[in-house]
């Protein structure tokens, strides 16, 4: 654990350098307008999902990259992930309240990064009830205050002062689910081993068998590893296995057939590991892998330019403890 703690450093510092964009635009007028609700579908009765475009953490974004939604029982309504920023926040909230006048009683957060749960200040009220991994604590008290810090350079301080660590009070062991009812409406949360990160959670609905599945699985948008990509791959049967008819990505499309969600992804990591382990092989170093591991992807992946080489340098440094 000490180890993946510190490559996580390591890999949080490149893809701040590399994925986060260093542009700033104006954008205090935007945030001072009126709270427009989010653009929502409903993909499955009561099950309504923001799909955010796929582009990386910037003023630009404003950090809409993530997708988000929320599922509405009889009796209350659990927020799944709350965006990049406190007015993306803003912006579930109002779309929420413009669907149904039922409580928020629930938010869920898949993972610590900041595009899913940098909107959180916006749902703070009474009888709110935050639940995540039972790492994710701790995982947002490490990461989190750099997160801010250097989003607060990339994106702007109108974006990011506002911003507040909230972490779970509600958490899911490893390895287990837990069972939320929101009033003849249950929800199946459990949390995995690391794979994309060491927080990971998936949130599937019973009534519907839709599957909010974080950033475990990516669509369009190259997956991103910042837990263990041998953790990953080994753990895609059992993620395969959730009863599921639809999923909803972090980032892609949403609403799309389970479990062939996976193929894509599970292809691009096969690859890039079998590309890693004959370059470790042949005592290729660690700069020569992020140049060129996985490359025959390139095409079938948006963003593979930013986020590959880091997937090759975070593969490379657990592969070659193998």
């Amino acid at each position: 654990m000490t180890r993946l703690l510190i490559r996580g450093f390591w890999l949080l510092a490149v893809a701040l350098s590399v994925g986060l964009g260093p542009k700033i635009l104006p954008v205090r007028e935007a945030v001072a307008q009126e709270v427009a609700p989010l653009a929502l579908r409903e993909i499955a009765p009561g099950v309504y999902a923001h799909q955010a475009p796929v582009t990386v953490m910037d003023a630009a974004s404003g950090g809409d990259i993530a997708n988000i939604g929320f599922v509405v029982g009889d009796d209350a309504v659990a927020v799944i992930d709350t965006g990049g920023a406190v007015i993306i926040g803003q912006r579930l909230k109002a779309a929420i309240e413009k669907i149904t006048d039922k409580p928020i009683r629930y938010v869920i957060n898949t993972h610590e990064h900041p595009d899913h749960v940098f909107g959180n200040a916006a749902f703070v009220a009474p009888g709110v009830i935050f639940v995540g991994h039972q790492n994710l604590p701790r995982s947002l008290a490490v990461r989190g205050p750099l997160y801010i810090q250097t989003l607060r350079k990339t994106m702007g301080a109108a974006l990011i002062d506002d911003v507040k660590l909230i972490p779970p009070t509600l958490l899911v062991p490893l390895g287990k689910d837990m069972r939320l009812d929101l009033g003849h409406r249950i929800l199946v949360l459990h949390a995995w081993p690391p794979m994309h990160t060491d927080c990971d959670l998936t949130i599937f609905d019973t009534a519907t068998k839709t599957l909010f599945a974080g950033d475990l699985v990516f669509l369009q948008h190259v997956p991103v590893i910042d837990g263990s990509v041998i953790g990953w791959l080994k753990a895609m049967p059992e993620l395969a296995k959730i009863p599921a008819r639809l999923v909803i990505p972090g980032h892609g499309q949403i609403g799309v057939d389970w479990p062939l969600a996976l193929d894509a992804e599970r292809a691009y990591f096969t690859k890039l590991t079998a590309d890693l382990r004959g370059l470790i092989g042949k005592g290729a170093d660690i700069g020569q892998a992020a140049r060129t591991a996985g490359q025959s992807e390139a095409g079938k992946w948006q963003l593979f330019g930013v986020y590959n080489p880091r997937n090759a340098t975070a593969g490379y440094a657990e592969l070659e403890w193998e």
